[in-house]
């Protein structure tokens, strides 16, 4: 029998409203780290990676911590109605959001973002929880990973053709997210009477979600592994944090221009900033079309191997490509990590969700499902960091630059945009700004930050291996 009949309409439904949602969220976030910390001649703001770090650490962290509340509050008062919730704050947020150009405007702006988008994100992992069995859910996840992919290619891969106006970003991802207000009416949460009341109060209800974290808290094998796979997420999250902003400032994209330019003239006339460049979000983008493309078949080749066993393999990949994409200036070289890393993240991530799915007790499916993103919050807290700070130190173009002209001694004058000042640079050593880049690249090797992703999914996927052997005595 054909798999995908095996799946109910509801399952389907809750998938169309994941791909919107998904497609909205990243058409934004996949610009964003580059929206916050560009040259205000290219419509950025020109905030510090410090602050950048900050912002999206902070920002994306309690997003992803806030589901283990709205997880339990959808269990409560019914999918549909905080669906219905999480879209207008969504709609409302992105439109807000690029009327602020100070740091604590944006900062509480996507904040408010968050809220919209934690109120949607346990409801749909619990949908295909409750639509999946044993037997398809290993499937079942694999297909909700390829769609939430398929909204993160062509999310960005629709906004990028209006970048050079960045209010227009927000305003499109406003346009897309609005789409599952029409969608709203078709879905049927599983196992619950449309018409069903809350039979307590507000404050009792948040007393049981309390006392329902207290009951999880005390399970410590449990809590061991949500630690373990936030190492996961600190890696993983360089992808959005610091990728976008590392290809930008140090990857040469020149031979990827001329080829798109000769044979697929559309790309190059919608997907770069100025002759012989790519967009760094076109690159980054990469790691979506290949799991649209391997996802399914990566799903069915793992789908009877232990959810466990599936991570450790997904994390140890993950860390390979990821780093490596940090190692090279060749773009070309980049794909293929991102390739790797895709293919660790294939098969890792929707195990996650698969593992937690399995273990959560039918009545508290969003409940569990939201304590699923509190790695994901605690990874975020940490990818802000090495986005940041670290990042900031050993990295970041503008400030090794910065440093550069003052061994120099030069004397640049101020109030110059970043992209001004680095061409000001070049132009007073009399250096193209491409030479000034592979100067600064082999003076100061920015590359460095690979060896501490390498290590941070390394440390995750051992532990997970310790984990398996000696914490978990059996198989969820």
């Amino acid at each position: 029998m054909n798999p995908f009949r095996k799946f109910p309409r509801t399952f389907w439904i809750g998938n169309t409203l994941e791909l919107f949602e998904r497609w909205a969220w990243y058409g934004f976030f996949m610009l964003f780290a580059n929206y916050l910390t560009g040259s205000s001649d290219l419509g950025g703001l020109e905030f510090s990676q410090s602050q950048k770090g900050l912002l999206m650490g902070v920002g994306t962290g309690i997003l992803y911590f806030l589901p283990v509340l709205t997880g339990a509050i959808a269990d409560h008062y019914g999918y549909k109605r905080v669906l219905f919730l999480s879209f207008i704050i969504y709609a409302s947020a992105f439109l807000l959001l690029p009327l602020f150009s100070s740091f604590t405007g944006v900062f509480l702006m996507y904040l408010y973002l968050a809220v919209g988008a934690a109120l949607f994100k346990p409801i749909i992992q619990a949908t295909v929880a409750k639509t999946t069995t044993a037997e398809t859910s290993s499937i079942g996840f694999g297909i909700f990973y390829m769609i939430v992919n398929v909204g993160a290619f062509f999310g960005p891969m629709v906004t990028m053709l209006f970048k050079s106006s960045s209010h227009l970003i927000f305003y499109i991802s406003a346009g897309i997210i609005s789409l599952n207000l029409l969608l709203l009416p078709f879905y049927k949460e599983p196992g619950r009477s449309e018409n069903k009341k809350p039979d307590t109060s507000l404050l009792h209800a948040l007393g049981e979600i309390f006392r329902n974290m207290g009951a999880i808290l005390k399970d410590a094998k449990f809590l061991v592994f949500l630690l373990i796979v936030a190492g996961f997420w600190a890696m993983y999250h360089q992808l959005f944090f610091t990728l976008p902003v590392f290809v930008s400032q140090w990857v040469d994209t020149s031979v990827l221009y001329d080829f798109f330019h000769r044979f697929v003239p559309f790309i190059t006339a919608n997907y770069s900033p100025a002759p012989g460049v790519m967009e760094a979000e076109f690159i980054t983008n990469m790691d979506a079309f290949y799991i649209i493309l391997f996802q399914v078949l990566v799903s069915g080749l793992i789908m009877k191997m232990r959810p466990l066993r599936s991570m450790m393999s997904g994390f140890l990949v993950c860390s390979v490509g990821m780093a490596l994409t940090f190692v090279s200036q060749n773009v070309l070289f980049t794909l293929v990590a991102l390739l790797i890393f895709g293919l660790g993240e294939m098969a890792g991530s929707p195990k996650i969700q698969e593992y937690i799915g399995r273990i959560a007790p039918s009545d508290k499916k969003a409940l569990y499902m939201g304590y699923s993103f509190i790695p994901v919050f605690l990874g975020n807290l940490l990818a802000g960091v090495i986005s940041g700070n670290v990042y900031q130190s050993m990295s970041d173009k503008v400030a090794i630059t910065e440093n550069f002209a003052a061994s120099k001694g030069l004397t640049i004058p101020e109030g110059l945009s970043t992209g001004a000042y680095f061409e000001e640079v070049a132009r007073r050593i009399n250096l193209s700004p491409q030479e000034l880049t592979r100067l600064l690249w082999d003076t100061y090797q920015p590359s460095r930050l690979w060896m501490i992703l390498l290590a941070i999914g390394l440390v995750a996927a051992c532990s997970l291996f310790v984990y398996d052997r000696v914490i978990s005595k059996t198989e969820h």
